[in-house]
């Protein structure tokens, strides 16, 4: 019978079944309740789940557990994950691990860290099976049989390694079950491996993958030898995540804050973006503040100006949305930047053209006035193309200037839009219908 209240009991029989969604409802909770849980749990179970959880919570949850435990958890764990947990936490609980682990998980996880973070060498993993070359088909297939045996050891693939444990080749099962078992692996090895580069971008490396077909993909160092391996969906998978942070960013939100973040913490990271944002807001109500008078005495002009901005703040959004996404996954280099400006450009004078003839159409039989049609049809085509330009110029901008391309590019966008909105709208009204400011 399992001791402990009905949430822990729960958790341990779900884990059975998805260690995942026992994770993210493990992070839903404080850090000393969560503690408290797995205080409680078997450590088959704790292992399970800890494996699923984010890094960032995983180190704060090991600050919380007895060291026994924690020592436990992070001995049964595999050492890429242990490095990734090492890349987030405090000093003292990094003392707290090392004293926790065996000199092989050190020297392992010391290779990890010695990569780049967002390289494709930090998030390999140094558990895999890999052969001597001259080594015959029976002794390679009794050394599997051995090999099948140990925790964690993947299977999928075995490659084959010449004495300086430079990749040479992958086995297929097929021939290890067919061949002559006198032939040496280097007979029978497909030679022509797909591989990936320890130093290479993981962003780079997703775009890569994405167009093959394997579960796992062998990494090298510089000198060929082969160093690990990626699990293909765990890659993607980060990709996709970082891709869903640039997104939170590129709205003022920081990319630590979850839906169940602490309220304080997110209106730490909220708050100052909303500042920002609100000061950029002052900007745009200066702009009509200058044509004031024009609106005194044509008040009809106030009802298009929301029209005019969310039409620009919408096409600039779907330009940066192209613009961001080609962005993280690499399918932008410097040498295309002006195209892809120029192209963002026509988009926009054609968006601007298209809507500001139906703007204009609208406006005339809505309010009888031609004048006003032609106004608000040229101020639409101004603004769209501002936004078109604007949305590829912003991200491209700031990652020239290496900064995070994805920094809150849209709370710039909305500044811009709204401003050469406004003006363009309010000052051609000035000019057409001769008014003074």
């Amino acid at each position: 019978m399992f001791e402990g209240s009905p949430l822990e009991y729960y958790i341990k029989k779900f884990s059975e079944y998805d260690p995942v969604i026992s994770a993210h409802v493990i992070e839903t909770m404080d850090v000393e309740e969560s503690g408290e849980v797995f205080k409680s749990l078997p450590p088959h179970v704790s292992k399970t789940i800890f494996e699923n959880l984010q890094n960032e919570y995983a180190a704060l949850l090991l600050g919380r557990l007895p060291d026994d435990m924690a020592g436990e958890i992070i001995r049964s764990i595999e050492p890429l994950k242990v490095s990734l947990i090492v890349g987030v936490c405090p000093t003292s609980l990094k003392d707290k691990i090392a004293q926790n682990l065996t000199e092989k998980q050190k020297r392992e996880i010391g290779e990890l860290l010695e990569y780049p973070k967002d390289s494709v060498g930090h998030m390999m993993s140094p558990i895999f099976l890999a052969l001597r070359d001259d080594l015959r088909i029976s002794d390679a297939v009794n050394k599997i049989k051995q090999m099948a045996g140990q925790e964690n050891m993947p299977l999928s693939y075995v490659y084959v390694v010449d004495a300086d444990f430079r990749l040479a080749g992958v086995l297929s099962m097929r021939d290890l079950l067919i061949r002559d078992p006198l032939k040496k692996l280097s007979e029978v090895m497909i030679k022509n491996v797909f591989y990936l580069n320890a130093f290479m971008d993981v962003e780079d490396a997703a775009s890569i993958v994405s167009k093959q077909k394997f579960f796992a993909v062998p990494v090298v160092d510089s000198s060929q030898k082969l160093v690990g391996i990626v699990n293909t969906s765990q890659l993607l998978s980060d990709m996709q995540e970082e891709y869903s942070t640039d997104i939170q960013t590129i709205f003022g939100v920081s990319s630590d804050e979850r839906p169940f973040s602490d309220t304080f913490f997110s209106l730490k990271k909220r708050l100052p973006w909303l500042n920002i944002n609100l000061a950029t807001a002052f900007l745009a109500g200066a702009v009509v503040a200058v044509f004031e008078s024009a609106i005194a005495k044509i008040t009809v002009l106030a009802v298009f100006l929301p029209i005019v901005a969310s039409q620009g703040g919408n096409g600039g959004a779907q330009s940066l949305a192209v613009v961001m996404r080609g962005l993280v996954m690499r399918e932008i280099s410097k040498n295309d930047f002006p195209k892809l400006i120029w192209k963002e450009i026509k988009l926009g004078l054609l968006n601007g053209v298209i809507t500001g003839l139906i703007t204009a159409v609208i406006a005339y039989l809505w309010q009888g006035d031609a004048t006003l049609g032609v106004v608000i049809g040229l101020a639409m085509i101004i603004n769209l193309i501002i936004a078109g330009l604007s949305g590829a110029v912003i991200p491209i901008g700031l990652k020239s200037l290496g900064l995070d391309p994805a920094q809150s590019s849209m709370i710039i966008l909305t500044t811009v839009t709204d401003v050469i909105g406004f003006a363009a709208f309010l000052g051609l009204a000035t000019i057409f219908f001769g008014l003074s400011l």
